[in-house]
């Protein structure tokens, strides 16, 4: 196995250079007639993007507040690329906000969700987004069991909607 050392330089061509055959398929021009493509893919009920809604919100440069957003789950791909980030590499603690910035596919107005954006918010919405990661990706849902303080019943909650205390 030949080793390689990926700067922040030629980050893209090594992601374009180790990409799958499948995805390099993809980008290349179609030859096949209309008639011979294969037919789009059917919805087997995977559901692969989660709406949310931010405790605080995050305020861009012309101050406008941004509370819902939409987070899609994580591929391998998702996760290993913030491994050959540099801001990664000097700071381990950057991996959940270049990870983050790469999920989340909408805030707001805002479609092009970068680290940047995810740097500039407030910590209780990372630390919401972070939770709300884990659980998309490990559970497969936005639901959390809790229990009343006053009266120690159980139930469930979801997380992605409504501001906390709210039904």
């Amino acid at each position: 196995m030949r080793r390689r050392t990926v700067t922040a330089g030629n980050l893209e061509e090594f992601l374009e250079a180790t990409a799958p055959a499948a995805e390099a398929a993809a980008t290349e021009e179609p030859r096949a007639p209309a008639a011979a493509r294969p037919a789009p893919a059917q919805d087997h009920g995977l559901r692969t993007e989660f709406e949310f809604e931010l405790p605080r919100g995050y305020v861009d440069e012309a101050g406008t507040l941004h509370r819902h957003g939409a987070m899609r789950l994580a591929t391998a791909r998702d996760e290993l690329r913030p491994q050959i980030d540099l801001r990664v590499k000097e700071n381990p603690a950057y991996l959940s906000v270049v990870l983050l910035g790469q999920v989340i596919t909408r805030l707001g107005t805002i479609t092009d969700v970068h680290a940047g954006i995810v740097e500039r918010m407030y910590a209780t919405d990372v630390a919401f987004l972070q939770d709300f990661y884990r659980r998309v990706n490990s559970e497969g849902h936005t639901r959390a069991a809790v229990t009343c303080p006053h009266c120690e019943g159980a139930f469930e909650v979801d997380l992605s909607g409504g501001r906390l205390g709210e039904s």
